[in-house]
């Protein structure tokens, strides 16, 4: 008899492992029955049951009571336990942080937002206090952690521990910095590293399945959307709307270049054209329907409604997410934008949204990444 394929318990582990990613996906959007799983995914309830239990023993899936109704013996829904693994999201603004940790349901568990200027600390500095924020909030969850991420508001090399900051206009002492090796693990987990917008953007998969998402703070930020996925790019950088060009001898840009859209409709260039102190002084102003403020808005929009038309012209998608900053504007600011990217694509419909999560966004995108790496490697959540 000839020996064994080496490769056969290879594949027998990567059929089970995603299996049991299908199962957990089915699962991270409602409670489901072993039955009525097994009904879903085209599994039998044996296999079902087998890749299931161990969870349920080991405290990451919980039983809910027997449903009532149907035929035959009542099922008992599995769910998310309350009690159970969690993973660890923090973005770090270039005057602030914002950090959550969020079951795998994703449910958020606990929030901490911090108003901090990370412009003149080094990266040792500012990751060493975002790792030391995260570490602590995950032990007010007092809940197992099962991975980390950090988001950065600049373009990043690769995704893992080694990811490179590159280029960071706003942020200057951080360029170059490898975030993940700083941040250090928490937990003992490995840390996933991205672009706070392209990040941003998994955290409003659900409002469309094929979207633009950008987002404003001190620069803008963005990412693109296709068939439920973010697009990263060939080298990761895909999304940086921020510099494209409106004005081509334009305002001059951190990045080098002049006219970028970020120096017309970034939060500083707000601010600037209204004459306010901060975003909920130029909110104010705006309701109150003061005439610079009210005027700053329209050239913001106009000029990131042109942005986004170049965008759109290129990947043809139905729909724009607006999120960061211009959440607390959206109300006046989308029917701008809109208006614009109607005015230079007239033959093409748009929606403009506006994002429910605003500033989080990208700290719960990035526990959502984490969560779709270990529903994508399940076994993660049965190793110590």
């Amino acid at each position: 008899m000839p020996p064994p394929s080496a490769s056969a318990p290879v594949r027998s582990a990567e059929l089970r492992r995603h299996n049991l990613g299908l199962l957990l996906g089915e699962l991270r959007r409602e409670p489901s029955s072993r039955a009525a799983l097994a009904g879903t995914t085209g599994l039998t309830r044996g296999t079902v049951a087998s890749l299931l239990d161990p969870l349920v023993a080991a405290g990451v899936l919980a039983e809910g009571p027997p449903s009532r109704g149907g035929i035959g013996r009542p099922g008992r829904p599995l769910r998310f336990a309350p009690d159970g693994p969690v993973a660890v999201g923090v973005s770090v603004e270039v005057d602030g942080l914002v950090a959550c940790v969020v079951g795998l349901d994703g449910g958020v568990v606990r929030r901490l937002q911090r108003r901090r200027d990370h412009r003149t600390m080094d990266a040792a500095e500012v990751f060493g206090r975002a790792a030391r924020d995260a570490r602590a909030l995950s032990a007010l969850a007092g809940r197992p952690v099962v991975g980390a991420g950090v988001a950065v508001p600049a373009p990043v090399r690769g995704t893992g521990p080694d990811a490179e900051m590159l280029r960071a206009p706003n942020l200057p002492l951080l360029a170059g910095a490898r975030p993940g090796e700083l941040f250090g693990r928490v937990a003992g987990r490995p840390v996933v590293v991205g672009n706070e917008a392209t990040l941003g953007a998994l955290a409003h998969l659900g409002v469309a399945s094929d979207f633009v998402y950008v987002s404003a703070g001190i620069g803008i930020g963005g990412g693109i959307v296709v068939g439920g996925r973010v697009l990263a790019g060939a080298a990761g950088l895909a999304g940086e709307i921020g510099h494209v060009v409106v004005e081509r001898d334009g305002r001059p840009c951190g990045c080098g270049g002049t006219g970028c859209v970020e120096r017309y409709a970034g939060l500083p260039a707000l601010l600037a054209d209204a004459g306010a102190d901060g975003l909920p002084g130029l909110r104010a102003a705006v309701r109150a329907g003061e005439p610079a403020a009210l005027a700053a808005v329209q050239r913001a929009g106009t000029a990131l409604g042109a942005a986004l038309a170049s965008v759109l012209n290129v990947v043809d998608l139905p729909a724009v997410v607006l999120g960061g900053s211009y959440t607390a504007l959206g109300d006046r600011l989308a029917p701008v934008v809109r208006a614009e990217i109607l005015r230079r694509r007239p033959s093409a419909g748009v929606e403009v949204l506006v994002s429910a999560h605003g500033r989080p966004a990208a700290a719960l995108g990035t526990a959502r990444a984490v969560t779709d790496r270990v529903l994508d490697d399940p076994d993660l959540l049965l190793r110590p």
